[in-house]
């Protein structure tokens, strides 16, 4: 599914955009997000299992996820639709991961940022690709 170039892209630490169904009269809103290419092809990321898009996706289990190279290089995106499944196991590990892959995490106030999620309830989302679209100028 995913072509040699969009896994290149995809295994760099940048944000990628989750797009949720939205709630009845609002326009779907993008978040930025950190996230993982898993060895089986699927995307995953963590959240606070009371977030709003959590919740979203409980009721609408469906998401796209955008990755993009930044400013200055040459344009290059991946577009990952598919439907989701939420995890409760997992959740703590893959924060630590994406910390390490997306923070310096020397810096103490990161640490303690890190530290304070374990007081929070979070989930593991895994997104299962089945539509992936790119463009690599």
């Amino acid at each position: 599914m995913y072509r040699d170039k969009d896994l290149a892209l995809l295994a760099r630490p940048l944000h990628a955009f989750l797009t949720v169904a939205p709630k009845p009269g609002r326009w779907p809103a993008p978040r930025p997000v950190w996230y993982e290419l898993a060895g089986d092809g699927t995307l995953q990321l963590f959240s606070f299992a009371e977030a709003p898009k959590v919740q979203r996706l409980r009721e609408e289990p469906r998401a796209s996820l955008v990755v993009a190279a930044p400013t200055g290089e040459p344009e290059h995106w991946v577009s990952t639709e598919g439907h989701v499944t939420i995890h409760e196991d997992g959740a703590s590990e893959l924060a630590a991961r994406l910390a390490d892959r997306y923070y310096d995490m020397s810096d103490p106030a990161k640490q303690k940022l890190v530290a304070e999620w374990s007081g929070f309830s979070l989930v593991r989302i895994v997104i299962h690709p089945e539509v992936v679209n790119r463009y690599a100028g």
